[in-house]
């Protein structure tokens, strides 16, 4: 099982951090090893000062595929779920700075929560018009709308799917929107898709 995940996929969140928007998706992955099931807290780890919370929907892949067309992307999936991929933002920017891949900052173990998934006919609404949010206790701290992706889930797939093949269980995070910032012990954190709470975790 792969988690493919997807940066700057929002233009507000490109900016905010200073990044160019791009002119087409930026790809990178996490192991399974990174998976912290919603029932379970993070652990801020020791050797990194400044962690950050993105929100992001995920897509569930449910049929193997390879070269798949954005017009057939549809067909392999049918479930989505919110989740955060936390991100060592100190270490990101030395990695950055110096040319390097992400991993150290993206890719470490508890970095990918992933809340309940729902079928997009139980929600009533297409992929591309859903709502989401990230409270911290009451406090809305991030809020997106998928219409606002630069690429479409549909287009991800396709573009993903030239590189590699995609497999039953594959997840694709999509990308956060603007309002990433540091966590510390004692958060608790809240993604809700439509109405519905997915996921909670505890900071410690």
């Amino acid at each position: 099982m792969k988690i493919i995940c997807i940066g700057r996929n929002y233009a507000d969140h490109a900016k905010e951090l200073g990044n160019q928007v791009p002119s087409e998706p930026v790809v990178f992955l996490k192991p399974q090893s990174a998976i912290l099931s919603h029932k379970h807290p993070f652990y801020i780890p020791e050797w990194t000062q400044d962690v950050h919370h993105e929100v992001e929907l995920v897509v569930k892949l449910d049929r193997l595929g390879k070269t798949i067309s954005e017009a057939h992307a549809p067909r392999y999936y049918s479930e989505v779920a919110l989740g955060i991929d936390f991100t060592a933002r100190d270490i990101q920017s030395k990695l950055k700075a110096k040319g390097h891949p992400w991993e150290r900052a993206k890719a470490f173990d508890g970095s990918a929560v992933i809340g309940q998934f729902m079928s997009l006919e139980s929600l009533g609404k297409p992929v591309q018009d859903l709502r989401f949010s990230l409270k911290n206790h009451d406090d809305v701290v991030q809020k997106g709308h998928t219409a606002d992706m630069l690429f479409s889930v549909d287009r991800l797939i396709a573009e993903v799917s030239k590189f590699m093949t995609l497999k039953v269980g594959d997840l694709i995070f999509t990308g956060t929107p603007a309002g990433v910032g540091r966590i510390k012990s004692g958060d608790r954190l809240v993604g809700n898709l439509e109405g519905h709470d997915l996921f909670a975790v505890n900071i410690k």
